[in-house]
């Protein structure tokens, strides 16, 4: 893959005509061409430099797995240098399609209900391998005549531990001459890098901000997730909400909801309670089984009963559908185990 203003400069230092740039993106982000070679509308020697000059695709497809009902799909692609990574496209019965793209290749967070972490961290991924991977989702879509409705950054890898390539991915994703996706639309995550939540409210205030919380103390969250060890709790929470305070976005807390772990009424009273006046909102996931031998997913009935009392302090909830869990799409089931 190529950076489009790399390819502007190429066309403007061999003299071609400035529409030419734009035939070309639209060619692959509209038409959905596979090749500089298909762009009937280029002259011929030209579409054969480009093709010597620009590498298409980098990122390759590998495996390719559906879920049982069709509403999840998850791909293994391979990096240049042999490395691996998985993106997942999922379906939801209101019409939304979503991706959710990686951002490093594995994670070096080693929270406890991830699988990913039991993968290990091998290195950040560029912008273009960020952006390719919802290129490559997108082109799967544009083949049922669909179109890609919202992102997250919510695959393998820590985003804010890779920051600078993932704004620029962010930014060519927006591109309306590329993929075109809003910035509302687009959801990054974190597990609680707080000095680059500052950063994100400066560099894209109208990007969707989640936080992967999963505890409200800090004992039990520096047991659940070792990176808050490193920034406490409280210097999470006053992140947060300086980014809202900076951007007037609603920030969404993710809540893995693990049996006799985290999911005690006691728990979410201290949740309600440090939350209830914040522009915000509450994603409660039952935890996907991975490799963690003691772990089990919190009972219907506790999961409901966490919904209730944060409801009663007047915070917005929703208890998330799991889409994926027989293909390991899930969420925290990222490992490239395919």
């Amino acid at each position: 893959m190529f950076f489009p203003q790399d390819l502007k400069n190429w066309l403007e230092e061999r003299g071609e005509p400035s529409y030419r740039y734009k035939q070309i993106l639209q060619a692959f982000f509209r038409e959905g061409k596979s090749s500089f070679l298909e762009i009937l509308t280029l002259p011929k020697p030209l579409r054969e430099d480009l093709t010597k000059e620009f590498a298409l695709f980098t990122v390759q497809e590998k495996i390719t797995v559906h879920s049982q009902n069709n509403d999840c799909t998850k791909v293994l692609l391979a990096l240049p240098d042999g490395e691996m990574i998985e993106a997942v496209l999922m379906e939801f019965d209101d019409g939304r399609v979503s991706a959710c793209v990686s951002s490093q290749v594995g994670c070096a967070l080693k929270c406890s209900f991830c699988a990913t972490g039991d993968f290990g961290f091998r290195r950040n991924l560029s912008a273009l391998e960020i952006f390719e991977q919802v290129w490559w989702l997108s082109r799967k879509l544009q083949e049922k005549g669909e179109r890609l409705s919202n992102l997250v950054f919510m695959g393998m890898g820590e985003p804010l531990l890779n920051y600078d390539a993932v704004i620029q991915a962010t930014k060519m994703i927006n591109d309306p001459d590329l993929i075109g996706l809003g910035m509302r639309h687009i959801t990054i995550s974190t597990s609680g890098i707080a000095p680059k939540i500052y950063d994100l409210a400066r560099d894209l205030p109208q990007v969707n901000l989640a936080i992967s919380l999963h505890a409200p103390t800090q004992e039990l969250r520096e047991k659940i997730m070792p990176i808050a060890k490193k920034y406490h709790i409280d210097e999470l929470f006053a992140a947060i909400e300086h980014h809202i305070e900076e951007t007037h976005r609603r920030v969404t807390y993710e809540y893995l909801l693990i049996d006799g772990l985290n999911d005690t009424a006691e728990l979410a009273h201290v949740l309600g309670k440090k939350i209830r006046s914040q522009n915000c909102h509450v994603n409660l996931i039952p935890w996907n089984q991975t490799t963690h031998p003691t772990f089990k997913p919190a009972m219907k009935k506790n999961i409901f009963r966490f919904a209730h009392i944060l409801e009663d302090y007047e915070i917005p909830v929703t208890i998330r559908v799991t889409i994926g869990a027989d293909i390991n799409a899930a969420c925290g089931q990222l490992a490239n185990k395919v």
